[in-house]
């Protein structure tokens, strides 16, 4: 039987009726990897960026493992934001109801208590570090029973300063468990920290391009200065296309760009680490709805989005390092749809701006705009073990 089914997986009959009425008939190539060491109880080190297919790479296995007894919560998911939080929950959600699961969600700026009440009696938990650590601090929820763990996006959330919270949190959970954790890079503090959390884990990867035809997002980088920047932008806003995502640099700055983009007849919403999870939610579900097509947010706050129908991501404050940009240009070209990654550069920026273009691929494309271009800076780095290598471009306060 070829691998390519859910059903030479391991995956049962009854979520593969679940996945089917959601049009999903065969798998990624991170879930052929990944699901048949994860039903088997196998912890899991799996490199997979965003849009890869990682989420169903564990909500299919975890559903399928996770205990029906009265133990509750038997199952956790840790992730960076509400946002991914939200997402996560409705992915399990739509399979939980196969083996009549119950999943709560976990994350700040909403109340409590009610939350706390329904984590504690849901099979599954999904949550953010430190709101989870709250209700543990509080004792209004106990992980004694937990059997499984996911860590997702593990890379960041130790970029946003989870670590000590996350390092609580295992602490509580039984050491008898099955672990797993995905992560766009195990190098570094984020292997370390894979290490320490798994035992004779089996080690997977998988890339974007496994379920994405190579070449589907056209990068290009547009040279402009302090008085043209806004009108480049509402120029490419004016374009034919679906929705776009633009990146900002600050909350501030959303703010202030959606102001202006609005004024100039643009249908734009703004959102950032300030608003309320309610403003956060409905600004969401306008852009997916499509009566605003074009949200514009910070980096924080455009973590864990996972849309399909984005065709254009525009920088309108450059990336301040390699990392950035892949995270951001992946949120276009999606589940096999083409896409447009923008990137808008001012005169100072231009240097760094064409290293981060070398160091993912499109130095020939940046080279072609006739913008100033610089080699890569060679420094020691210790952290590399005694290596040269490139450092990453300053980023310009």
């Amino acid at each position: 039987m070829s691998q390519n089914t859910f059903a030479a997986l391991g995956v049962s009959a009854e979520l593969r009726a679940a996945l089917e009425a959601r049009g999903i008939e065969s798998p990624f190539q991170i879930q052929t990897r990944a699901i048949p060491p994860a039903l088997a109880g196998t912890d899991l080190l799996a490199k997979a960026p965003t849009g890869s297919g990682k989420t169903l790479a564990f909500a299919i296995p975890l559903v399928e493992r996770a205990p029906l007894d009265d133990a509750r919560p038997s199952a956790l998911v840790l992730v960076p934001t509400r946002e991914l939080a939200v997402q996560v929950s409705e992915e399990i959600g739509s399979l939980a109801g196969a083996r009549s699961l119950s999943v709560a969600t976990v994350y700040g700026g909403v109340a409590l208590r009610p939350q706390a009440n329904r984590a504690r009696d849901a099979h599954v938990i999904v949550a953010t570090p430190g709101r989870l650590q709250d209700l543990i601090d509080r004792r209004l929820v106990t992980l004694d029973a937990v059997e499984i763990l996911v860590l997702d996006e593990a890379d960041r959330m130790l970029d946003m300063g989870f670590k000590p919270q996350v390092d609580r949190i295992v602490k509580r959970l039984p050491r008898e468990r099955q672990t797993m954790f995905f992560s766009a890079t195990l190098d570094g503090d984020v292997g370390e920290l894979a290490r320490s959390y798994t035992q004779s884990p089996a080690h997977i990867e998988a890339e974007l391009q496994s379920h994405h035809a190579p070449g589907e997002v056209d990068h290009h980088f547009v040279p402009v200065t302090a008085d043209t920047k806004v009108s480049t932008l509402v120029e490419l806003l004016s374009s034919e296309r679906g929705l776009a995502l633009v990146f900002v640099r600050t909350k501030r700055g959303a703010d202030r760009l959606a102001r202006k983009l609005v004024q100039q007849g643009v249908k734009a919403v703004a959102m950032h680490g300030d608003l309320t999870q309610g403003q956060r939610q409905r600004a969401l579900e306008r852009f997916e709805s499509g009566h605003v097509t074009t949200l514009i947010a910070t980096d924080v706050a455009a973590r864990g989005l996972d849309l399909d129908d984005v065709t254009h991501v525009i920088n309108f404050d450059p990336p301040e390092d390699g990392k950035a940009y892949t995270h951001r240009v992946g949120r276009t070209g999606r589940a096999g749809r083409s896409g447009t990654g923008v990137t808008l550069v001012l005169p100072e920026q231009q240097a760094d701006m064409s290293r981060v273009a070398r160091l993912n691929g499109q130095h020939e494309t940046f080279a072609s705009t006739g913008m100033k271009t610089a080699a890569p800076r060679l420094v020691y780095s210790s952290r590399r073990r005694g290596s040269w290598g490139p450092t990453r471009p300053r980023r310009k306060i």
